[in-house]
């Protein structure tokens, strides 16, 4: 769960400046404890990664997320895209989204997801930041191919990410599966967000069962709360991003039930230390396994 209002999308970011956020309807209190609710009667415990500055204006929203049990991580304060910082403001947006969390009752976290998953060929810096700043769990590394992030050539799988001054940690790549062979093949999208609204639900189905049960894969889903919020203000931007926000927003919380009820979830956690028990490796720990894998940048998001 990213936990972001309506208003802060990448999407809208040319049209909506932080600025104005605290003049705007804040949504994101009942939409995320919709989520609640359907997590808590499918008795399912997530990870839920929190914008600062939500937290700071919601703290009593991150300590209900807290005493249900979920996993807390930090998106970010400013939801700003990663490469379009320097290293120095992406460490102090890091440092003020872990206070906000923090002192809203959220503990301190150590693991992150990036803003529309912004750590890409142009951005992989951030891991050392990430890692100098206790972080051990990313997830923010999309091994597909779009305009605003991805990294079509990164592990699809959970592995060892490496920074360029050699920090570490573990990345739990969104679940995509490979359609294709060879140069020709592409990786499709099983993660959740806008690609769990356009695609059928059937597809989406098939393709986690593949991932899950074919390929023995653990399923990375995503989802923000003004998904299950239909009946959220609409706001001003391109045809195309207003297309890919609003589609059947009506639609994502029946799905989202029924998708909870087809497969076991749980924490990024306890998915990360599943996988290194599997793999004989001490819990959050490098010292036992294989050098990561080669990260190959093929159309990377923007620089």
């Amino acid at each position: 769960m990213d936990v972001e209002d309506y208003f802060q999308v990448s999407g809208f970011a040319d049209r909506i400046d932080v600025s104005s956020w605290d003049d705007r309807e804040l949504r994101v209190e009942d939409s995320t404890r919709r989520v609640l609710a359907l997590l808590r009667r499918r008795n399912v415990r997530g990870t839920f990664f929190i914008l600062g500055w939500v937290a700071d204006r919601c703290p009593s929203l991150v300590a209900e997320i807290a005493a249900a049990g979920h996993e807390i991580g930090s998106h970010g304060y400013w939801h700003q895209l990663v490469y379009d910082q320097t290293p120095g403001e992406f460490r102090e947006d890091l440092r003020r989204s872990v206070d906000a969390i923090g002192a809203a009752g959220g503990g301190r976290t150590t693991c992150y997801r990036a803003p529309s998953f912004s750590i890409t060929d142009c951005s992989r810096w951030a891991v050392d930041v990430l890692v100098e700043e206790g972080f051990t769990v990313d997830s923010s590394v999309f091994p597909v191919r779009r305009g605003r992030y991805g990294v079509p050539g990164a592990s699809a799988t959970i592995h060892r990410l490496a920074g360029p001054a050699g920090g570490e940690l573990w990345e739990v790549p969104p679940t995509v599966v490979r359609v294709g062979a060879g140069r020709r093949g592409l990786n499709l999208p099983a993660a959740g967000g806008g690609y769990f609204r356009f695609f059928p639900e059937s597809l989406t189905a098939a393709m986690q069962r593949r991932a899950a049960h074919g390929e023995g894969r653990p399923v990375i889903f995503y989802i923000h709360p003004w998904e299950v919020d239909p009946d959220q203000p609409r706001l001003p931007g391109t045809r195309m991003n207003r297309f890919r926000h609003y589609l059947n927003l009506n639609k994502t919380e029946g799905r989202l039930d029924r998708m909870l009820g087809r497969l076991p979830f749980g924490t990024l956690g306890e998915v990360v230390e599943t996988h290194a028990a599997a793999n004989g490796l001490s819990e959050l720990s490098f010292q036992e396994s294989a050098s990561p894998p080669e990260w190959v940048a093929v159309g990377a998001g923007p620089c």
